[in-house]
């Protein structure tokens, strides 16, 4: 019985220090309480963020500024962010290759219009005559699980070494000429000032983009070299093109322009999740924050056109459909040819129209 007891104890024993050496191999007997290390970090990130333009663009104060203090609010101060406006290490051209490629961390913009090498950014920048408001974009790019055409251009960023991280509707983006604009036939033959997805609705619409630097278009206007501009409205005044222009079309060719901030995917995986988290968790908030900013600027645009003895055009229901059927006829098949994904974004798009009742 004596040996029986001995033999038993030293079983219990053996089984013990087993159980202890497995629990020391596990992270929480390490101490690292996963709860615990999801927080903030004790050392402060610092990004170069270089948008496609600088302070006089109607996207700094209503852009980028709020979206930088959303974020360095939200990460508790652990991100700090240094704003340089184009030209300063790059040119506004270079700028979405240069965060690309790890020169600057973040960058702002149009990567339909300087990016070039990313089609996706076409569905981010806003399908001609699709989305009417901020309401339909997010809907369509994020709000609604049936669409979520976000996720398209969020995979082509991150190929191109790229985090989506901030996105705002600029308001529509319109045509601004010195000849009235009743219909669509009346830009059949002129030449106006037209880049990237600008371009290819406007060559559909029978006209002639040129290209022009935007500091060279107010000259181009006055002198005659063009006849107008495409421009996002709430910008149109801060560039003072409503003192060489008679005329604004609206609900534009593109009634919810967007512009995108996109951050450097090294610099992104460098963040803890924490950080991740609350960069992506203002995403929302920020959106319909910066693109009611824009929407103000809007109506302080157009009164300047009309203070200045310009008229707004505003077209008619009929017109606004025979818009969006040229457009969706002409112009979304050029965007869907240009990738793989850029098709399933415009066949969801169409489907998005027609499940409310805005196509057939």
């Amino acid at each position: 019985m004596k040996k029986y007891l001995i033999f038993l104890l030293l079983l219990v024993s053996a089984v013990l220090v087993i159980t202890g050496c497995q629990a020391e191999e596990t992270p929480e007997a390490e101490g690292s309480d996963s709860e615990e290390e999801y927080g903030p970090p004790e050392e402060v990130t610092k990004w170069t963020f270089q948008p496609a333009f600088d302070s006089g663009d109607a996207g700094w104060a209503n852009g980028v500024e709020p979206w930088i203090e959303d974020v360095e609010e939200a990460t508790e101060g652990t991100i700090e962010i240094d704003l340089l406006p184009a030209g300063s290490i790059v040119s506004g051209n270079e700028a979405f290759g240069a965060a690309s490629n790890g020169t600057i961390d973040v960058y702002a913009g149009w990567a339909t219009v300087y990016g070039g090498i990313m089609p996706e950014g076409m569905l981010a920048y806003g399908m001609p005559m699709g989305a009417e408001n901020s309401e339909q974009a997010w809907e369509a790019m994020w709000g609604d699980d049936e669409y979520r055409i976000g996720e398209l251009v969020q995979e082509a960023a991150n190929e191109e070494n790229l985090q989506w991280v901030g996105w705002a509707n600029q308001g529509p983006n319109s045509i601004f000429t010195t000849f009235p604009i009743n219909s669509l036939e009346d830009l059949e033959g002129k030449k106006l000032r037209a880049g990237g997805p600008q371009a290819l609705f406007f060559e559909a619409m029978g006209g002639t983009p040129v290209s022009f630097e935007s500091d060279e278009i107010y000259s181009g206007i006055d002198l005659g070299t063009i006849e107008g501009t495409f421009w996002d409205t709430g910008g149109m005044n801060d560039m003072n093109f409503h003192e060489v222009i008679d005329y604004a079309m609206l609900p534009g060719w593109n009634p919810a322009q967007h512009q995108e901030i996109y951050v450097n995917k090294d610099a992104w995986n460098e963040l803890n999740e924490w950080q991740q988290d609350k960069i992506n968790e203002i995403f929302e908030s920020n959106y319909f924050k910066t693109s009611e900013m824009h929407a103000e600027g809007v109506e302080e645009a157009l009164q300047d056109l009309e203070d200045s003895g310009g008229e707004v055009i505003t077209l008619s229901d009929e017109k606004v459909e025979e818009m969006r059927q040229e457009a969706i006829e002409k112009v979304w098949p050029e965007i869907a040819d240009q990738s793989e994904r850029n098709a399933e974004g415009v066949e969801r798009w169409e489907q998005y129209l027609q499940d409310k009742g805005m196509i057939e």
